[in-house]
């Protein structure tokens, strides 16, 4: 969801927090992010062919995770960043919108895409599409979190941090009306109306 500044979703922010639901606490998501950093590693520490990627942070949902993650990798890296939504200021996904496009060069080189969840993955599929559309050799993706939608998604990560249930979840970057993201844990929250 995007920022909307407007006491109607502070207050809404504020209530959403009372009925939350713990499903993952800040020591289970400090080890999900470890989780994803010593596969990247694994991968591009022992390949030098695969020397200095390009890491993308899908903003602004991505940026817990990123700057988190981007600590522990330690292979050289090129960072930049894109922010891509389907939200709004919805809590479901519509049409894609680039307000961002990578400054960096894509072209022949292998891309990070780094997000905080892959929800239905239509965002990162359309990602990936564009980004190989733009000459990407390969587009790796890594996600802190993937969604148990119980159906089939358009795009799968590589790389995945923890397995989320069907449910509306902030912290750790995901947010409700633009809130939340700076929780160290992941709480789920009930929406409607």
């Amino acid at each position: 969801m995007t920022y909307i500044d407007s006491e109607f979703h502070r207050t809404k922010a504020r209530e959403l927090m009372k009925d939350a639901e713990l499903v993952f606490d800040a020591d289970a998501v400090q080890k999900a992010v470890d989780k994803v950093a010593q596969e990247l590693n694994q991968r591009f520490d022992a390949d030098d062919s695969e020397a200095f990627p390009l890491v993308l942070g899908v903003m602004g949902g991505a940026v817990v995770f990123c700057g988190q993650l981007l600590t522990r990798l330690t292979f050289a890296l090129e960072f930049d960043y894109m922010h891509v939504t389907r939200y709004g200021s919805k809590d479901q996904g519509g049409t894609i919108e680039w307000k961002v496009i990578p400054r960096s060069n894509v072209e022949g080189r292998t891309v990070i895409v780094l997000d905080d969840i892959l929800d239905e993955g239509e965002t990162l599929a359309h990602v990936k599409e564009r980004l190989l559309q733009m000459g990407a050799k390969e587009v790796v993706i890594a996600v802190f979190a993937d969604k148990d939608i119980g159906k089939a998604k358009p795009c799968c990560a590589d790389y995945i941090g923890l397995t989320l249930p069907n449910k509306f979840v902030v912290g750790y970057g995901m947010d409700a009306y633009g809130y939340w993201r700076n929780l160290p844990a992941i709480w789920a929250v009930k929406t409607g109306g």
